[in-house]
């Protein structure tokens, strides 16, 4: 893969930047732009007439979301963000006073906030610090004790890139009769992630980062036989197995996830996430992954030429699309000369951070040196 591919000549933000910051706000495919816009205008034209068409185009996305993560439709709900996917879980969860619930220190605020929230249902929050540019498994394991009924963790860290083995620690959640949640949003759309074969019970992932969607929508995943769990929070006319029946109150919920989806679907972001997913699983999630750590092993081979230092694990089975880079310099002024200079990188916990997709190429990763060199 690489910039000869269809993959870059369907990315316009090429034209005119070296792009390498999709862990904020991925821009889009081409085709998804024509997505949105075609939603836009058959609404303008058809209004309700075309409803049939895009009812199916819903259940269409479904079935992609579902192949990229090797589930079924039915354990597939989309949610504005992944704040709210995390929410039904925190909200939902039937907790008991004295439980508690374990995450990382460093995790990105929409995985803490959530459950702190639970703290006047009389649910501990336990925060597992990092160890440097690490989070361990010894460490997670010492927080678990019999009171623990949910570990919560990032798929990829934003700010370090780590990247969790999420095998592993949902294997020790098994062990221990524990549930295992996943925000995936920095990881879901570069690495793999089959949930046959990886012991994750609940997953949520906004769009608008590797999976090359827009804002406000995103996938929420939960294990079918944990489906009645979870009490049901935001239910609306939607959420029931009859939902056209407006005249006939009958309670009785979806048996699936798409009981989450209480009211209207934003049509318009899932014909775009659709587009974006058929564009991801046709040149493959294992070719982009690869695509991914090659350039971000070049990055950081070549990171000390530019006053750059790497702080982000590199281990084989720790490294992700996200290279955290310490400077003596500031890093806010960075990024504001990178901008200048046609280059998109961002910053976070002090340090540069570098987030390149498979469409990236050796010369992206060039810009970015040259700017920040004669910064």
């Amino acid at each position: 893969m690489d910039a000869d591919t269809e993959f870059r000549r369907q990315m316009p933000v090429c034209r005119r930047w070296a792009f390498l910051d999709h862990a904020a706000v991925a821009p889009l495919p081409a085709l998804t732009a024509v997505a949105m816009t075609e939603y836009a205008q058959d609404l303008s034209e058809n209004g309700v007439a075309s409803f049939r068409r895009w009812s199916q185009r819903i259940a269409e996305v479904r079935r992609l979301a579902a192949q990229l993560l090797n589930s079924h439709p039915g354990e597939i709900a989309f949610i504005k963000n992944t704040s709210e996917g995390i929410d039904f879980v925190a909200e939902g969860f039937p907790w008991k006073t004295g439980d508690n619930v374990v995450f990382a220190a460093e995790e990105y605020p929409a995985n803490q906030y959530p459950w702190m929230n639970q703290v006047h249902r009389g649910v501990e929050c336990r925060r597992v610090p990092s160890r440097g540019n690490r989070i361990l498994i010894d460490d997670i394991r010492a927080a678990i004790d019999s009171r623990t009924r949910l570990v919560s963790l990032s798929f990829v860290e934003f700010a370090s890139g780590f990247r969790h083995d999420l095998e592993a620690i949902g294997s020790l959640c098994r062990e221990r009769g524990i549930f295992f949640f996943v925000d995936a949003i920095q990881g879901l759309g570069a690495l793999p992630l089959d949930v046959q074969r990886c012991p994750v019970d609940f997953l949520a992932a906004d769009s608008h980062k590797w999976l090359l969607g827009p804002e406000g929508i995103g996938i929420f995943w939960i294990r079918s036989d944990l489906i009645d769990l979870l009490h049901p929070i935001s239910i609306g006319w939607n959420s029931v197995v009859e939902p056209y029946e407006f005249t006939r109150i009958d309670f009785c919920l979806k048996p699936t996830a798409d009981r989450w989806e209480g009211g209207a679907a934003n049509v318009a972001g899932i014909h775009a996430l659709g587009t974006s997913l058929d564009l991801l699983l046709r040149f493959g999630i294992a070719s982009i992954e690869r695509r991914i750590l090659e350039l971000t092993d070049e990055l950081c081979d070549k990171a000390p030429r530019a006053g750059l230092s790497v702080f982000s694990s590199r281990t084989a089975r720790e490294k992700s699309g996200i290279v955290s880079l310490e400077t003596r310099r500031d890093p806010g002024e960075l990024v504001r000369r990178c901008r200048e200079a046609g280059v998109i990188v961002n910053q976070r916990a002090g340090r540069l951070r570098v987030s390149p997709h498979a469409y990236n190429t050796t010369e992206d990763l060039e810009r970015f040196l040259e700017a920040v060199a004669e910064a």
